[in-house]
């Protein structure tokens, strides 16, 4: 059985999705689907149709207008302007919004969609971290790439997950300036920079101890007493 830690870690990846607020078990079941999770990623940051969502996802266009139709009837996504195209309309759709998850909703979600959401997230985060990577993205001296380890007992990971909560806030706020400044620019498409930011907390695997913050060696055995 999984510890009570492990309850903040998938609430810290849950956010990170950014998927107003959805306080109902079943919405959140009927999301955990990839390709749902992969259309709300490109409405969030655009308009499109389905046809163009097909075309960025390489997936079916059946099953994305099928699924596109989903996300509309539940609210997720607007219809924003209709045009004709090839005989027939096409129609444009945006996200509504960031929308979070409840930690009482989370809760109630089955673990197996809970894992269908998160390896759909991670599996999302590499493609993007990667076409980043080859692109020169990581080629800034502000960049960041981080990792640690380190040996936590409850407390510390409750509070450390509320600090990159606190953070995800700030990250909120620095997002809004910006598109405030964006907009007053007299050449936005200039100044604009497409950023991605991944942050997790998680419980690991197992394996090796890390020093702790004191300096003294310590076993995994001896850490858990």
């Amino acid at each position: 059985m999984r510890q009570k830690g492990s309850a903040n870690g998938f609430a810290v990846l849950k956010r990170m999705m950014q998927i107003s607020e959805i306080d109902d078990p079943r919405l959140v079941k009927g999301l955990a689907h990839p390709l749902r999770i992969r259309i709300l990623r490109v409405l969030e940051t655009r308009v499109a149709s389905p046809s163009e969502i097909a075309e960025e996802i390489g997936a079916p266009l059946g099953n994305v207008s099928y699924h596109v139709r989903f996300l509309a009837r539940v609210g997720l996504i607007e219809l924003t302007s209709t045009k004709p195209r090839r005989g027939a309309v096409e129609h444009y759709y945006r996200a509504v919004g960031r929308i979070s998850v409840t930690d009482q909703a989370w809760a109630q979600v089955p673990d197996v969609v809970k894992s269908g959401m998160i390896s759909a997230t991670l599996d999302q985060a590499g493609r993007v971290i990667g076409a980043a990577a080859a692109d020169g993205g990581f080629d800034r001296s502000d960049a960041v790439v981080a990792r640690r380890e380190m040996l936590l007992d409850q407390q510390g990971f409750t509070e450390l997950a509320a600090e990159l909560n606190g953070l995800l806030e700030r990250v909120n706020e620095i997002e809004r300036a910006s598109v405030q400044r964006l907009e007053a620019t007299s050449e936005p498409a200039e100044a604009e920079l497409d950023v991605g930011l991944v942050m997790m907390l998680f419980e690991s695997a197992g394996g090796p101890v890390p020093a702790p913050a004191d300096g003294h060696t310590r076993t995994r055995s001896a850490a858990k007493r």
